[in-house]
C-alpha cells in the first residue's frame, strides 16, 4: 500500500504539479487509510470494501475529527482510488457515494455595530501607515470586500465622485458596490500619501517602498487594528460578516445583501441577477451604519 500511494503522491508532484501543502495533506490522510489497513489486516488497496471506509470515517468522526477533515479524507482517498482504476491497479473506488457526518454550522463571528463603530472611529496616526490602514478598514466594512479584491483592487477602479467601487470577484465576476461616505472621506485622505510613494503600478493600497501590499500584510494590519482599537484579534472576513450582517439587520434584504457580497454559488447568485443597482444603492444608503450616520448628520445640520 505504501508503494502505491508513493506512485500516486509522485503524480501528483509531477504531473499534477500539486502544491507542497496540498500534497501534505493528501499524504497525511491516506496515511491514517494506510493505519487503518493494516490494523484491519488489509494489505492492499483492492481489500478495502465501503464497509471499510464507513468504519474508518465513524472512528476518525469519534476521535473528534471535524467534518470537514473527514470530507477532505474522503476526497483524498477517492483522488487515490481515480488514479489506482486508471493504472489497473483497483476495480472500483469504495468510497464512492459516502460522506462525511454533517458537522454543526457554524455562525461566521462578527463585530456588532457598537464595536465597528469603536473600531473605525478609533484615532488615527496622521501619517502614511494610519490613513491607509484607516482607508482599508472603511473600504471593508463599507463595501464587504473579500481579502482577495481589496489586494487586487487597482485606482480605476475606484470612482469617488459617484462613490463606486468595481470589483473583480471570484471567477472574475465583476460587481457594482456603493462606498459609503466614511470611506470615502479616508481613501480621499489616503490617495495623496500613495502618491508620495511612487507607487509601482496602479494598486490603491501600497507599502511605502511603493509596493502592492499583500494578503498577508493586510490580515497583519487589521489584526493589529483590532487588537489596538477593541481589545481582540480581527481579520478582513469578520469585517465582510459585519457589513452584511448589519445591512440585513436593518433591510431584511436578502436578496439585495447577496448581491452586494457577490454570492459564490452560481444558483444562489442567478436568483439575484434581476436585481438593478438603483435598487442596491437604496437599501444600502438606508441599512449600512456608516450611511445612516451620513444621512443624521444631514438632517441635523
Amino acid at each position: 500500500m505504501h508503494t502505491d500511494l508513493d506512485a500516486y503522491l509522485q503524480h501528483l508532484r509531477s504531473e499534477r504539479q500539486v502544491s507542497p501543502h496540498t500534497l501534505d495533506g493528501y499524504q497525511r490522510d491516506l496515511l491514517k487509510v494506510i493505519a487503518f489497513g493494516e490494523k484491519h489486516q488489509l494489505r492492499d488497496w483492492g481489500d478495502i470494501k465501503p464497509a471499510h471506509v464507513r468504519q474508518l470515517i465513524a472512528e476518525q468522526h469519534r476521535r473528534g475529527q471535524s467534518s470537514r477533515s473527514l470530507s477532505r479524507l474522503l476526497s483524498s482517498l477517492r483522488g487515490l482510488y481515480r488514479y489506482l482504476i486508471k493504472e489497473g491497479r483497483c476495480a472500483q473506488d469504495p468510497a464512492a457515494g459516502i460522506s462525511a457526518p454533517k458537522g454543526e454550522k457554524r455562525l461566521p463571528r462578527l463585530l456588532d455595530t457598537d464595536r465597528a463603530m469603536q473600531l473605525l472611529d478609533g484615532g488615527i496616526e496622521d501619517d502614511f501607515i494610519g490613513h491607509r490602514d484607516q482607508a482599508m478598514l472603511e473600504l471593508f466594512y463599507s463595501s464587504g470586500l473579500r481579502l482577495a479584491e481589496l489586494v487586487s483592487l487597482n485606482l480605476e477602479q475606484l470612482d469617488l465622485g459617484t462613490g463606486l467601487v468595481h470589483v473583480h470577484g471570484k471567477g472574475n465576476k465583476q460587481r457594482i458596490l456603493p462606498v459609503g461616505r466614511k470611506a470615502r472621506e479616508a481613501l480621499q485622505a489616503w490617495l495623496p500619501l500613495r502618491a508620495l510613494s511612487n507607487p509601482a503600478d496602479s494598486a490603491v493600497f501600497v507599502s511605502q517602498k511603493g509596493r502592492r501590499l499583500g494578503a498577508r500584510a493586510v490580515q497583519v494590519r487589521v489584526r493589529e487594528a483590532g487588537v489596538r482599537e477593541l481589545g481582540q484579534h480581527l481579520h478582513p472576513h469578520m469585517l465582510r460578516h459585519s457589513f452584511a450582517s448589519h445591512i440585513l439587520e436593518s433591510s431584511q434584504d436578502l436578496r439585495a445583501v447577496q448581491e452586494l457580497l457577490g454570492h459564490a454559488d452560481i444558483g444562489t447568485t442567478q436568483i439575484y441577477t434581476h436585481l438593478d443597482f438603483q435598487h442596491l444603492a437604496k437599501v444600502y444608503d438606508q441599512a449600512h451604519p456608516r450611511a445612516k450616520r451620513k444621512q443624521n448628520s444631514e438632517q441635523q445640520s
